[in-house]
């Protein structure tokens, strides 16, 4: 077993019981813990973010908000009748983690406008405020603002957070192999399914992706397997993360459509996923930080 092959443990810090997830365990933690990664520290703030979101914003309000909200845009049709060889899902993304702040000053809806101009399929939009300064606010206006079907890219840990997601004008959420449990990955998607939405299946390991195919029913779902090149332990990108995973479960995944994720900033990036079977690619960093990120996604997609 390779080192990125190693399960990844999400402790939590919620009150709730301890879950076994194949190898993995979650447990929940004393509250003077430390994280022992990025992801971790991510997830146990994230708690306490919903946690006061709920407050600020009770259920039955929001399930209000849902029901006002302009049905869901197809998702997975947008990528998957795209007419290009590989189809972009462009990403808003002002910082992150390892890289910091990506670009300052920074307009999200100018951003997403420019993206939808040159080509992108669908857009991402961030909006995790702490670790990545995005926010739910961003969204609702890029919903206004373009016609393109948008991902939620949330560290989605309750049903509340898919609502809120929906409420805003997503069409799609992500949902993060590595800091959910089999239970909720089912229970999400049956609520993502009766929202009219769909969902992004990130896994980064060969376990996570087993586990993601023993699902139910996922090939009658609006779903799409995103395979993150990224080490969720490290934040280091190999782009022969997909190829590897592709490898591996070729046969398991039949139709499902592909995702790439992390690690692509070129065209010969985009030619060599294409030759491994990939139809669909997610990126951000080396587009929005680029002077112009419409001529960027030209650049990507073009095929020079």
């Amino acid at each position: 077993m390779q080192p990125q092959d190693e399960p990844l443990t999400i402790r939590r810090r919620s009150p709730a019981p301890e879950v076994v997830v194949a190898s993995q365990v979650y447990r929940t933690v004393s509250p003077d813990a430390k994280p022992r990664h990025i992801l971790e520290e991510i997830v146990w703030h994230k708690e306490q973010e919903v946690e006061r979101q709920r407050q600020q914003l009770p259920l039955k309000q929001l399930q209000q908000q849902v029901a006002e909200a302009p049905p869901p845009r197809d998702f997975v049709a947008a990528l998957t009748q795209s007419p290009h060889p590989v189809s972009l899902i462009a990403e808003v993304k002002k910082a992150s983690p390892s890289r910091g702040i990506l670009r300052d000053p920074f307009d999200a809806v100018a951003i997403a406008q420019s993206y939808a101009a040159a080509g992108a399929s669908c857009l991402s939009v961030l909006t995790d405020e702490r670790f990545f300064q995005g926010s739910g606010e961003s969204l609702r206006q890029i919903r206004q603002a373009v016609e393109l079907p948008l991902l939620c890219k949330e560290f989605i840990l309750y049903p509340y957070q898919i609502l809120w997601a929906r409420s805003l004008g997503a069409d799609a959420v992500l949902l993060i192999a590595a800091i959910l449990s089999d239970a909720d990955l089912g229970y999400f998607l049956k609520l993502i399914d009766q929202l009219g939405m769909a969902a992004l299946l990130e896994v980064h390991t060969q376990a996570e992706l087993e586990r993601v195919l023993h699902l139910p029913d996922l090939e009658k779902r609006r779903v799409l397997i995103g395979i993150n090149n990224r080490d969720l332990r490290t934040f280091k990108v190999d782009l022969q993360t997909t190829y590897r995973l592709l490898s591996i479960c070729r046969q398991q995944l039949g139709d499902l459509p592909i995702v790439s994720e992390s690690g692509i900033s070129s065209p010969a990036d985009l030619q060599q996923l294409q030759t491994w079977g990939v139809r669909s690619v997610l990126v951000g960093e080396s587009l929005v930080k680029q002077p112009d990120p419409g001529q960027a996604v030209r650049y990507l997609l073009s095929t020079e």
